[in-house]
């Protein structure tokens, strides 16, 4: 399989391409861990636009270490003071555990998967609990920058502050 439909679709948004020239620094303080599934628009949500936020995603909106680095770094270097942290309604990560994860994969490619940590947990509440005190109580995170825990429902679009 080729790419040349997605360079071809590159090129014409090139073309008229004018959000070049930003700094990199969150515009409006604010940085969202979600998760990869591609029915969630994160600028849009919310109500911000390119440049306004830093944006880290992850299977099931999961805090993993390299996400805890972005977090870091948006609150030390990135102008960050609030950080979102937004798993999803409907989610394949909170379908089971990385048990069941690891058995489909096997089933479908006969290979071990058992060295991959996948962060699949079925209570999505209390996975969002540990990863907004994860971040929140890092420190150099703690005092810099307020951590929340959201669920963003795909269906209607709404998203609800739940810590």
């Amino acid at each position: 399989m080729s790419f040349e439909d997605l360079l071809a679709n590159n090129a014409r948004y090139a073309d008229s391409f004018t959000d070049g020239g930003f700094d990199g620094i969150a515009k409006a303080g604010v940085a969202m861990v979600t998760c990869m599934d591609s029915r969630i628009e994160p600028l849009g949500m919310i109500g911000l636009k390119l440049g306004d936020a830093k944006i880290l995603r992850s299977p099931g909106g999961r805090v993993t270490t390299s996400v805890l680095t972005g977090c870091v770094l948006s609150a030390q270097l990135l102008n960050v003071t609030r950080i979102m942290i937004v798993p999803h309604t409907r989610c394949a990560m909170a379908a089971g555990t990385d048990a069941d994860i690891r058995r489909t994969i096997a089933e479908r490619t006969g290979h071990d998967t058992s060295w991959i940590s996948f962060g699949a947990h079925p209570d999505q509440l209390e996975r969002l609990r540990a990863d907004v005190d994860m971040v929140a109580s890092h420190p150099l995170v703690k005092g810099y920058a307020e951590v929340g825990g959201f669920m963003y429902d795909v269906d209607s679009g709404r998203l609800t502050q739940l810590i």
